[in-house]
């Protein structure tokens, strides 16, 4: 595996009927969207996970974690933890959940040329 900072990521944005993919290069710094994933209540086509991994043979896999404001879990919250969960248990690949809070709306502040 490559080293922090080296590292090709494959991240995960959690949802029930989709699950948003994109990957990573932390050395260049740069990320790009890949198409969604369907998923069924929140499951997805494991065929289609393991088709990416083997494309991208990421060294990291990262789940967004949508906790609430104050920080203490949600429904989602958890659901997103078990889909974490089931990515390294079914690929052995080390997965980190990232704490999401704010990052709809630093998009946005980014989109429209804010910092």
């Amino acid at each position: 595996m490559a080293e922090a900072g080296q590292r090709l990521i494959l991240a995960f944005d959690y949802g029930t009927r989709r699950i948003g993919v994109a990957v990573g290069n932390e050395l260049l710094r740069s990320a790009r969207e890949l198409t969604p994933l369907p998923a069924r209540d929140g499951i997805p086509d494991w065929n289609v996970v393991s088709r990416l991994l083997s494309e991208w043979q990421p060294d990291l896999l990262v789940v967004g974690l949508p906790l609430n404001m104050d920080g203490s879990e949600s429904e989602m919250s958890t659901r997103a933890r078990k889909f974490g969960n089931r990515l390294h248990g079914r690929f052995g690949k080390p997965c980190e959940m990232v704490d999401e809070r704010g990052t709809t709306r630093e998009a946005a502040d980014r989109s429209r040329g804010g910092p």
